[in-house]
């Protein structure tokens, strides 16, 4: 059985539904539902990881390392599209009182300026919980910014659609599960990883990114995290393009792990939007594996010379 950050009716729900109509355990937080795979409640969960617009999801990113070890085994990315529900057909310049996330608040922000001026914005634990609350009868709250389908699924009225001030935006969200035999390579793989520097120091981070750079691996995605024990103590949460079997990635990860103190390696997996990476001249397997030829040969070399 799965589980996901719920509850039903968010984006986290739509995106759980792109790979599996089975039936699904929602928990109240990504925390939980982290948990629930690392105490073996539900095979695998989906969280969100990142947003377009609003960037990483914190409270993933953190929980990702937080206990035992997790295992990013896949990815979606849907579109995000929010709308305007109320329990009735309302005129927008009647609404006074509006709920929903602070994300979802964050993405609509010039509409919501624009066409509701005099409404009060009220953040809600999400926006399907949001949508719960306005369908009900005594809610003081007149709408709420949602998906359409938890606008749909609390029989609410569709006031607006497609208010999100950046038209394309776009939420990720990846499939954990315990770890285990990494999926095989499909030539459009991610590969996500924390890496933790082992002083800060001047060039710390470069000497991080040194080991993608010098190999030719492209990073997707590179954040900054607090470590939680001093003051400006840092770690770096990272997506690579490219499969842990790849001789260039491979490589990159014994790299790190000879100069980082701690890498939490969370996966490769095939990316969601199958681009295959552009692979620069002398960094594809078959030239790694020429060059370890021809140093192996070296010492033959020599003793013919001889």
């Amino acid at each position: 059985m799965l589980g996901y950050f719920g509850p039903k009716g968010t984006f986290t729900h739509q995106a759980l539904r792109t790979v599996s109509d089975d039936e699904a355990i929602a928990f109240p937080s990504v925390r939980a539902a982290l948990d629930a795979v690392r105490t073996g409640e539900v095979r695998a969960a989906v969280v969100p990881i990142e947003n377009s617009v609003e960037g990483g999801v914190s409270a993933t990113l953190d929980e990702l390392i937080a206990g035992s070890p997790l295992a990013i085994i896949g990815e979606i990315v849907i579109p995000v599209e929010f709308g305007l529900y109320a329990r009735e057909e309302l005129r927008l310049e009647d609404i006074r009182q509006v709920l929903t996330h602070g994300h979802a608040a964050a993405q609509c922000r010039e509409w919501l300026a624009t066409h509701l001026p005099n409404a009060n914005i009220t953040e809600a634990g999400s926006t399907a919980g949001a949508a719960a609350e306005v369908s009900r009868p005594d809610s003081h709250y007149d709408a709420a910014v949602s998906a359409r389908v938890a606008g749909r699924l609390y029989g609410l009225t569709e006031l607006a659609y497609q208010i999100e001030d950046n038209p394309g935006a776009v939420t990720r969200f990846v499939l954990v599960g315990r770890p285990g035999p990494l999926p095989g390579r499909t030539g459009a793989d991610k590969t996500t990883l924390v890496a933790y520097m082992r002083e800060d120091h001047s060039g710390a981070l470069l000497e991080i990114l040194q080991q993608f750079a010098v190999r030719g691996v492209n990073l997707s995605r590179i954040e900054s995290r607090p470590t939680k024990t001093t003051l400006g103590s840092y770690c770096f949460s990272i997506d690579a393009e490219g499969h842990a079997h790849d001789r260039r990635m491979a490589e990159a990860l014994e790299g790190l792990h000879r100069i980082c103190p701690t890498v939490h390696f969370l996966g490769s997996y095939p990316r969601a939007d199958k681009v295959r990476p552009s692979i620069g001249i002398g960094f594809s397997d078959a030239e790694f594996d020429e060059a370890s030829a021809w140093v192996q040969g070296l010492d033959r070399e020599t003793v013919t010379r001889d």
